[in-house]
């Protein structure tokens, strides 16, 4: 949806703006990488060509996208804008260190993604629980925006203030 401002609060490395930003424009995985089985003799070069190919036609160059990745630390924002340029969309995000209390917008029907950091210490989880409590109240004004909070805290709804209109167990790794 290139017309909905999407909004990482915690991006720190900038993956899901990233990602985002290479859904957006179409690009598809793996496009930028060479993988070993190419290498095979019995692979055929010319599928494989044809493939690349197809996909770099599928990329759409001169669309608008509204994407934002904001974080505290701004080392991270460092790395987040490298790793931008090694996915080929450092012209597409944009990253800026800010803190999630410092968050204003007035766009409509917007995103926002959100992977917060976990504590696992009990200092660590005091400070995260404050965090959930700022995104809370200044996300509730946002009525016209979707967000979804990737956490595995059991206790985020109640430190963030509002219940989850749907939830999902998430795997990884």
């Amino acid at each position: 949806y290139p017309e909905m401002p999407f909004v990482d609060p915690v991006c720190g490395s900038g993956t899901i703006p990233i990602e985002a930003a290479l859904i957006g424009c179409n690009i598809a995985p793996g496009l930028k990488r060479n993988f070993a089985f190419e290498d095979w003799d019995w692979v055929d070069k010319d599928i494989i060509k044809q493939a690349r190919e197809q996909a770099q036609a599928a990329v759409k160059k001169d669309i608008d996208l509204d994407i934002s990745g904001y974080d505290i630390d701004g080392s991270m924002i460092e790395i987040a804008k490298e790793n931008a340029v090694q996915a080929g969309v450092q012209d597409i995000v944009n990253f800026k260190q800010m803190a999630v209390k410092d968050f204003k917008t007035d766009k409509i029907n917007g995103v926002i993604v959100a992977n917060p950091p976990y504590g696992e210490r009990l200092s660590d989880k005091e400070h995260v629980h404050q965090l959930y409590q700022q995104m809370g109240k200044l996300y509730q004004p946002l009525t016209s925006w979707s967000k979804y909070i990737l956490t595995s805290d059991l206790q985020f709804e109640q430190f963030y203030g509002t219940k989850a209109t749907k939830r999902r167990k998430l795997y990884n790794g």
